[in-house]
């Protein structure tokens, strides 16, 4: 009788391990915290301009063990393309009429994956921009602060490959460069 009792409890004890894991390892809601800092900064034939945005929207599902981040499960920002602004109107006049924000009014960034390489954190994900949407591989910093994650990093990227026209001035003198970096200080907050 000692040993069919010992054979039961062993699958008791197995389930109720199993029950305590699931218990401290989730998933946890978080939303963007308000003023995220968006930049995007490029150069023309006479200088370097900066376009900034303050100005987001952002969901994600992040893998939790108790209070600590541990993973990503979806993350997903959406950012109106005519709230950045260089402080030049017509700078971001030709920027919006490039971009098209009349037809594609959202940039939007959807993570499909994070992984270590060699000691830093890989992000790659779907960039849609002026309606065109491309794969981008980056280096992205995460860090937990609190209950909040902070995540920081920079994006280059060519405007040809989202099929972006770069505007001209002066008969073609001053020309946008089709190289640029996408800058970005996001910091995520559990779900109320």
């Amino acid at each position: 009788m000692k040993t069919l009792n010992r054979l039961m409890l062993f699958p008791l004890s197995i389930i109720w391990m199993a029950s305590f894991i699931c218990t401290a390892q989730g998933q946890a809601a978080y939303t963007l915290a308000p003023s995220p800092e968006l930049k995007i900064i490029g150069r023309s034939t006479i200088r370097v301009w900066k376009m900034t945005s303050n100005e987001a929207s952002g969901q994600g599902v992040f893998f939790m063990e108790g209070t600590r981040f541990i993973g990503i499960q979806s993350l997903t920002v959406e950012m109106h393309a005519e709230s950045l602004s260089s402080g030049t109107k017509g700078l971001d006049k030709h920027a919006y009429e490039s971009l098209q924000t009349s037809l594609h009014p959202i940039v939007k960034f959807t993570l499909r994956e994070i992984k270590e390489v060699e000691n830093s954190m890989e992000a790659r994900g779907d960039f849609q921009i002026a309606g065109v949407t491309r794969q981008v591989v980056f280096p992205v910093k995460i860090e937990q602060i609190g209950n909040q994650v902070n995540f920081q990093g920079e994006i280059p990227i060519k405007f040809s490959d989202f099929e972006i026209v770069t505007p001209t001035n002066f008969m073609g003198i001053v020309k946008t460069h089709d190289d640029a970096r996408i800058l970005f200080n996001t910091t995520f907050q559990p779900k109320n």
